[in-house]
């Protein structure tokens, strides 16, 4: 059994980027709205979190109940149909009978709200404070549940992309030769590939999903990683600490990942934090040239999309809401990504032999 263990080198570096104050409140900062994302069922939505009616407890956020169980009916007398849960709140707050706790804003970023005299987009208001987008839908809603797909699908694009080209890229360092002239022949011709053709081409024959674009960008998103890696396991397997190991028997796996690896670790450290910003700027571009997600899933590119529509140039909160949301992450990601670029600076704790 081998476990992986950070190099006395690597500690420091960490605990220096705890001492660069921009970076870690700003880490801390995007950790705290990507742990508020994962509960946006309980933060935006229409369905209540808990309703206690006649002496029973509902949980519909996870669970469907139609308008026959709390003894509803829409207007044209029909019951089969989501019971109405803000309806629902106020009844048995006037009748009695039990209550109901609704999210802090009570609504989805699928459901259209048409209770307006004029025609949606709406501004902002005490009903939806971020205003409503051209379908009628809180842009808070799809604000909140827009930043967990961004920011989940480029975590899962990086670490697709660095696991691929971390592996790659270590193995063209340790063994070169022929498998490093031939890996580094084919990189050179992946990548000269435009990944956006390739996904329009993909597009028009099957309806793009978020693993399907995972899959697609993380097949040109490793190659970058590679070159750094390559040439930082052909650096370290020549240190003493590495010949070493392998003159006390350690095998290629012991030696690459437990050995190479932790002391190889700066470059993708380093350039993680920049390629979740590229990642999360992918997605909204191919989502504002209709490429992405479809419909009608929550994106800020599909947004800014509407916003930037001859109709709705005068409608400001359309524009504000989207690319204040995106400079916000992009803003606070690069700020980790320069803080750890510092505290990971070679010039810093690098021994030259």
């Amino acid at each position: 059994m081998w476990k992986f263990q950070l190099d006395p080198v690597t500690a420091k570096r960490f605990q220096r980027f705890r001492r660069i104050k921009r970076g870690y409140i700003a880490l801390l900062v995007l950790a705290t709205l990507t742990g508020l994302s994962l509960f946006a069922d309980f933060i935006a939505n229409r369905r209540a979190i808990f309703v206690w009616h006649q002496g029973k407890a509902y949980f519909p956020t996870f669970t469907f109940h139609t308008m026959a169980e709390f003894g509803q009916k829409d207007e044209f007398g029909f019951d089969d149909l989501e019971a109405d849960y803000v309806t629902l709140k106020a009844t048995l707050k006037e009748k009695g009978g039990g209550f109901v706790v609704m999210p802090i804003v009570p609504h989805d970023p699928y459901e259209p709200d048409f209770n307006y005299p004029e025609p949606p987009p709406n501004p902002p208001d005490s009903r939806h404070l971020f205003g409503t987008d051209s379908q009628g839908r809180d842009v808070f809603a799809r604000l909140l549940y827009g930043f967990r797909i961004s920011i989940f699908f480029a975590l899962s694009l990086v670490l697709v992309g660095q696991t691929i080209g971390t592996t790659i890229g270590a193995l063209q360092g340790f063994l070169a030769g022929k498998f490093d002239l031939f890996s580094q022949r084919f990189i050179e011709i992946w990548s000269s590939l435009p990944f956006l053709y390739v996904v329009i081409v993909i597009s028009t024959f099957v309806r793009p999903s978020f693993w399907m674009l995972v899959v697609i960008l993380g097949m040109f998103q490793w190659i970058g990683i590679t070159f750094y890696m390559r040439t930082e396991v052909y650096r370290e397997k020549t240190r003493e600490y590495a010949l070493a190991a392998r003159s006390f028997g350690a095998s290629r796996r012991q030696l690459i990942f437990r050995h190479l690896l932790p002391n190889c670790i700066t470059p993708l450290v380093t350039f993680t934090p920049f390629a979740v910003v590229a990642a999360i700027s992918t997605l909204t571009g191919l989502d504002y040239l209709g490429f992405g997600l479809p419909a009608p899933t929550p994106s800020w590119g599909e947004m800014i999309d509407q916003a930037l529509q001859s109709e709705n140039r005068t409608k400001i909160w359309l524009a504000i809401a989207p690319f204040s949301a995106l400079l916000l992450t992009l803003f606070l990601v690069t700020l980790i990504g320069e803080s750890i670029r510092e505290a990971f600076d070679p010039k810093q704790y690098a021994r030259y032999e």
